[in-house]
């Protein structure tokens, strides 16, 4: 019997962690797949689709300049529950921790639809640290069926709060699947600031060390994306060998104190957003990476690229673990201290490099399919999880 899976995300960073798990469903002889995307973010999502080739069934487009939560939220509640009247999912498939992935969850709830959570298990145990992002997959925790967590850690975060072991998958992290499609080392950039630039290969060391900026979180906006600018600043000032690049946000928040602190310095390039393929690949070929997101974490360990968080909470524990990022926060003095570090000290730096990628393998689409065969009886035997080096 096929059973009907229907897919729904509406950011950038939910479809490139979800793409390969649709491509990986569209391939299952017992699973007949339906994407749907709210759009959230409009222009950053498209290219995605594009990179992945995927194109989706309903495209409920709610994106709308400076709206609040509170809208989107509802515009998404009631457009998906014409979504789940319409498509009759026997499955409803939500990644991560957005309003998207709340509010579809919600609405599949409230007409009795089976969910499973990808990515779930993520906690910093602080409701406002990220915000909103805790409460929303803390929320769709509650309300989900079936837990596809990426790591150990998730999966005893889930069992902390009641979740039944049984209703628990471990699968690795399906953000390391994506980077196997999208990184080349032949790679041609098509940001034309990228194109031009001598950027480190992915097969031989530089004497030019690039370093990779990304900050745009709602909690750093304001006076600590001014400080981590200024951190930025003064490592560059003090290591002639680095050049920054920084893909800035589009929020003005974040890109007026981006132009007034970093703008005029001849080693720190400014572009805009990047396309997915540009970004996955000027990842893999940075010296470390400074950032306040989420799956760079999960991404950069794959490369050999050690990250410093800019935030001060991170629920990416097994990263801290391992040893493939630090946590650095978002003052002055303690950026620019972490990250010269990792350019002074070459013990330090390859012990962060040459540390396992804790979130995955590349085979979390397969592992998530499996599992919902099992779930529909469709295989007799559970899936086994996804383990590395010191998790049980």
């Amino acid at each position: 019997m096929t059973h009907r899976i229907v897919s729904v995300f509406g950011t950038r960073p939910e479809a490139i962690k979800m793409a390969p798990l649709v491509n990986a469903i569209d391939n299952s002889r017992n699973l007949d797949s339906s994407v749907v995307v709210t759009a959230q973010h409009r222009e950053m999502l498209d290219q995605v689709l594009e990179l992945f080739q995927i194109k989706p069934d309903k495209d409920l487009d709610v994106m709308k300049k400076r709206q609040s939560l509170s809208e989107i939220t509802t515009n998404v509640l009631l457009k998906m529950d014409e979504v789940i009247s319409s498509e009759k999912p026997d499955l409803l498939l939500v990644h991560g921790d957005t309003s998207t992935t709340f509010t579809a969850a919600l609405s599949a709830y409230y007409n009795k639809v089976p969910i499973g959570h990808v990515e779930a298990g993520l906690r910093t145990g602080d409701k406002y640290a990220p915000f909103p992002e805790e409460m929303n997959r803390n929320l769709v925790g509650s309300l989900a069926d079936l837990h596809f967590a990426p790591t150990v850690g998730a999966r005893d975060n889930l069992l902390s709060e009641g979740i039944p072991t049984d209703n628990i998958f471990v699968t690795g992290n399906t953000v390391v699947d994506a980077l196997k499609t999208s990184v080349q080392s032949d790679y041609k950039f098509s940001d034309e600031k990228l194109a031009n630039l001598a950027l480190p290969s992915l097969t031989s060391d530089n004497d030019t060390k690039l370093v990779t900026l990304e900050v745009h979180r709602r909690e750093n906006l304001g006076e600590p994306i001014e400080n981590i600018f200024k951190g930025v600043k003064k490592l560059v000032d003090d290591f002639p060998e680095i050049f920054v690049l920084f893909p800035v946000h589009r929020n003005p928040a974040v890109r007026e104190p981006a132009e007034r602190i970093l703008g005029n310095h001849e080693r720190i390039i400014l572009t805009d957003p990047l396309a997915t393929r540009d970004f996955h690949n000027l990842i893999a070929r940075s010296y470390m990476i400074l950032t306040d997101s989420g799956g760079i974490q999960e991404e950069a360990p794959s490369f050999g690229v050690p990250v410093l968080v800019l935030r001060n909470k991170t629920e990416r524990i097994e990263g801290l673990r391992q040893g493939t990022i630090l946590l650095t926060g978002n003052e002055t003095d303690r950026v620019y201290k972490d990250a010269s570090r990792l350019l002074t000290d070459g013990e330090f730096y390859n012990t962060m490099k040459n540390r396992q990628n804790p979130y995955g393998d590349g085979n979390a689409s397969k592992r998530i399919v499996d599992a919902i065969d099992y779930f529909f009886k469709n295989i007799d035997t559970r899936p086994k999880d996804y383990l590395v080096t010191g998790q049980d």
